[in-house]
């Protein structure tokens, strides 16, 4: 692969292992590894990447994301560097796909505004949380996103989000969208109350969610009316491991990295979880987490 012109402001590595950007501390390495200064950076990546024909792929913290050992073809490209937030008057709030989620609930409690506190405990960046409508207690932020900043067909355009596809755990965009920012609708609310809905999420997701080891969060989604982890649970998979993976024996919707884990390992205990879960109760589960790399 010929990086010798690539075109980026930014940072630019080479044979980069994903096992040092993801949560779960696995993965093989990517070709390249970018992280842009700015949008115009990035759309000048882009250009370059394309004129190579190198694929490439997205992401922010690495959080809800398994890289498999083989690593990626191509380019992986972070946001880590899209990290602004901006008041933007009439209770909306702009927050770049960098951004921490935690950082965004307290910028807006600082202004008096509140709404979003239940992403207060999820890792991760803005981007991510949008990506897949990331949410808690029957919440999920894109229902309180006015619009995003989308980068479509190399140019930067905002989008309502009645003009978008989501639901339940996703966002459906087209091919090569990328998530540059979200514009929120936020509500007033006292600076106290915001703090305690900030405490209380963050001390009800260290006593449910403090697995103790690397993790990408909840590894399945909950089937409709149900919960994942109790369905693991039924099927007796509470526990189980292959290799250095685990299901958690704090959270069975977790899958821990103990120690030496790879990415096989993982992906050979999700199936296992996955059929168990099936041969119990007829349910399929379907990952939460971001499967990518070469197969």
């Amino acid at each position: 692969m010929n990086t010798a012109g690539a075109a980026i402001r930014g940072t630019l590595l080479r044979n980069e292992p994903m096992c040092l950007h993801t949560s779960l501390k696995v993965g093989g390495p990517a070709d390249l590894y970018a992280i842009p200064e700015d949008a115009a950076d990035l759309q000048s990546l882009l250009i370059w990447l394309g004129e190579q024909g190198i694929p490439w792929l997205t992401i922010g913290k690495g959080y809800n994301l398994l890289v498999r050992d083989t690593g990626i073809r191509g380019a992986v490209i972070s946001l880590e560097r899209f990290n602004k937030i901006t008041a933007m008057g009439d209770r909306l709030l702009a927050a770049e796909a960098g951004a921490e989620n935690l950082a965004v609930v307290r910028f807006a409690q600082n202004r008096g505004l509140g709404g979003i506190g239940f992403i207060s405990g999820i890792p991760g960046t803005i981007g991510g949380a949008v990506k897949m409508n990331a949410g808690a207690y029957g919440e999920g932020i894109l229902e309180k996103t006015d619009r995003l900043t989308l980068l479509r067909g190399g140019a930067v355009a905002d989008f309502p989000m009645n003009e978008l596809d989501y639901g339940y755990r996703r966002l459906n965009l087209a091919e090569g969208d990328i998530v540059l920012a979200a514009v929120f609708r936020l509500v007033e609310r006292d600076p106290l109350l915001t703090e305690e809905e900030i405490r209380n999420d963050l001390e009800l997701r260290r006593s449910k969610h403090n697995v103790g080891y690397p993790s990408a969060g909840s590894f399945f989604k909950n089937p409709a009316g149900q919960a994942a982890w109790r369905l693991i649970e039924a099927a007796g998979m509470r526990g189980a491991r292959v290799g250095g993976a685990q299901v958690s024996l704090v959270h069975s919707n977790f899958l821990v990295n103990t120690g030496g884990a790879c990415a096989d390992d993982f992906l050979e205990l999700a199936e296992k979880v996955k059929c168990a879960v099936f041969s119990t109760c007829g349910v399929t589960l379907e990952e939460e987490v971001r499967i990518v790399g070469a197969v």
